[in-house]
């Protein structure tokens, strides 16, 4: 190949940054007590400050006190604890949850679960682009409800939901709302002093952190049922020994972020959007079209007449790591479900590309990344058939 290989599938993990690393290191091979050990030795004591700064890092970005920050194992940890821990928590008669049809596998699995245990689920539309119908979301709000759960940033399509106005209308109900900012944490504004959410899921390895912590925001009183039983950790509400490292990594992540490297972002994933779309004809935009109303970096497209499939693993014998919606990349016989709920067609989601950019990218590389795809794209339709020959 030559050129070393561009990674372009951020929204499924990043790189984590070396000097996130660096500030993990001495929690592996020096300070690493378990920080419930505060009460009988120094070193418990030292993991429980360090565990102490981390969260007070995380609290501060979401303008949370640090005792309404859990961690957990990961962002789909939090989902399920929010999902499940707000529904059980619950004395309502045949609660209903509401989310949309376009949300992460691990609140949508989870709500799933929930009705098949008696819950009512309410699923809400999404439209080409993918935003819920505000309508339809306060005339499915009754009585009975007891949680909207719906995601800030779409993983597939980036689509960013409105969820201030969201929050406005659940907290104007009286219903718990939790939000899944597991897209969208420390590139879009999200602060729970002006946002009035109830539960709020949030992930290091999506920003440059370690992989298996994350975090959940639970607004003090909101009720909640403790789902992972054992000990007594992070205020009661999720047993297991903390993973000190991997959140000091997490405090790490967050306080490396900032806004002029999330500009940066907009400006590669405009680059990269307004290249494809010059040089390869017959490509479809998935998602919004207004980029401010979609995640820094996502760039999903179509590319009519060609398996997404092929396209992905053309480009990886280039060095271009990117993802498909397409079934043969999932362990589904459909294509993409997000797609499906905005009506696409089979064909358009089969071809489906998704582009994800970080801080780490560069211009060169979208560059590089246009020019390939063009390549590939045009020496698939020339034996595609798909496209009538002449």
């Amino acid at each position: 190949m030559g050129n070393p290989s561009i990674y372009l599938d951020n929204a499924a993990t990043t790189r984590t940054d070396p000097r996130v690393v660096e500030a993990m290191l001495p929690y592996f091979t020096e300070t690493y007590a378990v920080a419930s050990s505060q009460f009988s030795h120094t070193p418990g004591i030292l993991a429980k400050e360090a565990l102490d700064r981390a969260r007070e890092i995380v609290a501060v970005r979401l303008g949370a006190a640090p005792e309404e920050i859990v961690f957990t194992s990961g962002g789909t940890e939090a989902n399920n604890l929010a999902v499940k821990g707000a529904a059980f928590a619950s004395e309502k008669k045949n609660s209903r949850l509401i989310c949309s049809s376009i949300e992460h596998t691990s609140v949508l699995h989870s709500c799933q679960w929930l009705e098949k245990r008696g819950f009512d689920l309410i699923r809400l539309k999404v439209d080409g682009e993918g935003f819920i119908d505000m309508n339809h979301l306060e005339s499915s709000i009754t009585d009975r409800t007891v949680l909207v759960s719906l995601q800030y940033g779409n993983q597939e399509v980036g689509t960013v939901q409105p969820i201030a106005a969201v929050a406005e209308l659940c907290k104007k109900r009286g219903v718990l709302l939790h939000v899944d900012a597991s897209l969208g944490f420390t590139q879009l504004e999200l602060d729970v002093r002006t946002l009035p959410a109830d539960l709020i899921t949030v992930t290091a390895h999506k920003i440059h952190g370690p992989k298996g912590v994350g975090a959940l925001y639970v607004r003090k009183g909101t009720p909640i049922t403790k789902w992972f039983h054992g000990g007594f950790m992070e205020n009661d509400l999720r047993a297991g020994t903390e993973n000190v490292a991997g959140i000091v990594g997490f405090g790490r992540a967050v306080e490396l972020t900032d806004t002029a490297s999330t500009g940066r972002v907009r400006a590669l994933q405009s680059r990269l959007f307004d290249s494809l779309q010059a040089r390869i004809k017959n490509i479809e935009i998935n998602g919004p079209r207004d980029l401010s109303r979609r995640l820094p970096g996502n760039v999903n497209v179509s590319f009519l007449y060609v398996e997404g499939e092929s396209v992905v693993l053309h480009l990886d014998m280039k060095g271009v790591a990117v993802i498909t919606g397409s079934a043969c990349f999932s362990r589904s016989l459909e294509p993409s479900y997000v797609m499906m709920a905005m009506q696409y067609s089979h064909e358009r989601a089969h071809g489906s590309i998704r582009f994800t950019l970080s801080r780490f990218n560069t211009e060169e590389e979208i560059d590089r990344v246009s020019g390939a795809c063009g390549e590939v794209v045009q020496a698939l339709r020339s034996i595609s058939p798909l496209i009538k020959k002449e």
